[in-house]
């Protein structure tokens, strides 16, 4: 019995040491295993860029970064989504982004969220937009708008109240208004306040608002009665849809397009376009470098081709001096600047 007992003993050691040995080669295989793991994450996010921002600036990055993925040597993956302006500011001043589309500068508020997270920025002009107004092609009586009319419709005070064409413009029909226009996380929306109302976010609220102007664009084209506002390009692209409305700002009524833009004639509905990078991103991060000097040189050809205003070429030049120098920061102290033009935006620039 005793002898029963001990050989029992002895193979139930034996097992367990099988076991043990089993399971220390599992936990040794699984250890190996984790580097590569973590090896590959790490390889596939140093490829990739990740932007966020303005709908306004989207079809100019997006086409800058199909063209760069088009070329294997770059070996990346740019993934450009849109959440406003404002929504884009606040993931890139968290570092959740590499880059921020922006329809206006940075605001002080949002350098104070940058600078509490440590995220140093490059400020880079792209191009100008025509903020435009438009129409569904139905409309048959409103060919001008003037600034006093466009407050009169989008002030804070005429929500629930001007409700109806001919309580903007008398000779304009008794039908009803509907409006659409940029939601309010868009420097769109930003822009068209402080140009139009007189004070940034300052407007009604009983409008049709998206951060996509797509949106904004397929709502116009299907109501009769509509206005709305958006960028130049989206325009540009859907002129078979929808007419854009002259713009009267006591010098007569002046239709956007990149000549009434270059002479200064479209005002003050005429505004930069830019796009903030992270410093560190470009530093430690090669494609986001790569990405960086590739925009700055194809964006005077992209511009033009999706419907902006490109920079003269020295504004171009500047951008890529800046970049080369480290030149961080902005040149707008925090502010959206009305009525800039061209030569003014280029001397900003020159003395940052």
């Amino acid at each position: 019995m005793k002898a029963v007992a001990r050989k029992l003993a002895l193979a139930v050691g034996i097992l367990a040491f099988a076991t043990s040995c089993t399971s220390t080669s599992n936990s040794s295989t699984q250890t190996q295993q984790s580097p590569n793991v973590t090896q590959v994450s790490d390889s596939t996010k140093a490829r990739t860029i990740k932007i966020d921002g303005s709908s306004t600036v989207y079809p100019i990055t997006q086409a800058i970064a199909k063209e760069f993925q088009a070329d294997p040597r770059n070996n990346a993956q740019v993934q450009v989504n849109f959440s406003g302006t404002s929504g884009g500011f606040e993931k890139f001043c968290t570092g959740e982004t590499d880059i921020s589309n922006a329809s206006r500068p940075i605001l002080k508020a949002e350098m104070e969220a940058c600078n509490k997270n440590g995220v140093r920025y490059y400020e880079f002009p792209i191009a100008f937009d025509a903020l435009t107004i438009a129409v569904n092609l139905q409309n048959d009586w409103a060919k001008d708008i003037t600034i006093a009319e466009l407050k009169k419709i989008w002030e804070p005070t005429a929500e629930g109240k001007i409700t109806r064409w001919n309580q903007v413009r008398a000779s304009w029909p008794d039908r009803p208004l509907s409006l659409y226009g940029a939601g309010k996380k868009s420097g769109t929306f930003d822009y068209f306040t402080e140009a139009i109302v007189g004070k940034v976010r300052a407007g009604r609220n009983d409008y049709t608002a998206s951060e996509d102007d797509e949106v904004l664009v397929k709502g116009i084209s299907k109501d009769p009665n509509a206005l709305g506002y958006f960028g130049y390009a989206y325009y540009e692209e859907n002129q078979g849809k929808l007419k854009a409305v002259a713009v009267d700002n006591g010098k007569g009524a002046v239709l956007p397009s990149r000549q009434t833009v270059e002479k200064v004639q479209y005002q003050p509905l005429s505004r930069p376009l830019f796009i903030y990078a992270n410093f560190e991103s470009a530093q430690k991060k090669p494609v986001v470098k790569d990405f960086i000097n590739f925009y700055i040189e194809e964006a005077p050809k992209i511009v033009t081709s999706v419907g902006y205003v490109p920079l003269p070429s020295e504004g171009y030049h500047l951008n890529n001096v800046h970049f080369y120098d480290g030149k961080v920061g902005t040149v707008f102290d925090g502010e959206a600047q009305l009525n800039l033009t061209l030569g003014e935006l280029l001397r900003k620039q020159a003395k940052f």
